[in-house]
């Protein structure tokens, strides 16, 4: 008996690690999940959504492996990002933190922004007026003016402008070096991105996948001990909704 308890015990190690090892492949090869903390991305992510990020859409760098090993530099099967991909990478200047924007800014690109319209090597971008969006925030609800942005190439997506004139809404020339990219929040007068000194321009290296789908929302209405409210805060409407 306790040699057949002895083997069941080992066999329940080697189940977990087992399982435990696949995890971290596929979190390093394949899919590893996000979550929004902030409304830089709104309308297109919210706070409280929790989304996919596809780690094999530009190849892998070395934050893509666990802990950030740093086993090589540069990125392996590379592939460029496209214009108006939603991409998660790390900060700069602060390589332990995973930020997401949208990529509007190629190596060669001149990005300026003149009065909240954002100009590509010299063209404003094409945007159409959309109903205003809602934001919500308990009782609180305020009307956001909205637009359909078609970046070059035709990709869409909205934006939201509070402003014109705010600080971000004029910006000089970002010329995009080589080997970088530019990236900008959906809300445009709320989010800290390229435009910024904090975040700058961001090395290919330092990107970790492309975002990909929302697999859970939650409007943080319940508390992580109100079971009972669970059901009530879930967002069903972006459950598995593909992120454009």
């Amino acid at each position: 008996m306790k040699r057949k308890s002895s083997g069941g015990v080992v066999d329940t190690v080697k189940t977990v690690v087992y399982a435990v090892l696949i995890a971290l492949l596929v979190r390093t090869v394949a899919f590893e999940p996000f979550n929004i903390p902030s409304g830089s991305m709104i309308p297109t992510l919210l706070v409280g959504d929790y989304l996919f990020v596809s780690k094999y859409s530009y190849g892998y760098s070395r934050y893509s492996l666990p802990l950030s090993l740093d086993l090589f530099s540069g990125r392996i099967f590379f592939h460029m990002p496209q214009r108006g991909d939603v991409a998660v990478f790390r900060l700069p200047s602060d390589p332990s933190t995973d930020y997401i924007k949208r990529i509007v800014g190629l190596p060669g690109d001149k990005i300026q922004v003149i009065a909240g319209v954002l100009n590509i090597n010299g063209v404003p971008v094409k945007r159409d007026r959309m109903p205003d969006f809602i934001e919500i925030d308990g009782a609180y609800r305020h009307a956001v003016v909205q637009y359909l942005e078609t970046l070059p190439g035709g990709r869409q997506h909205p934006i939201l402008e509070l402003s014109t004139n705010g600080p971000l809404d004029n910006t000089p020339i970002f010329e995009v070096p080589s080997g970088y990219f530019f990236g900008m929040g959906d809300n445009r007068d709320n989010s800290q991105d390229s435009r910024t000194s904090v975040v700058g321009f961001v090395p290919f290296e330092n990107l970790v996948g492309r975002a990909e789908f929302l697999f859970f929302s939650t409007d943080g209405s319940a508390r992580l001990w109100e079971i009972w409210r669970w059901p009530l805060s879930i967002r069903y409407d972006r459950l598995f909704r593909p992120i454009r």
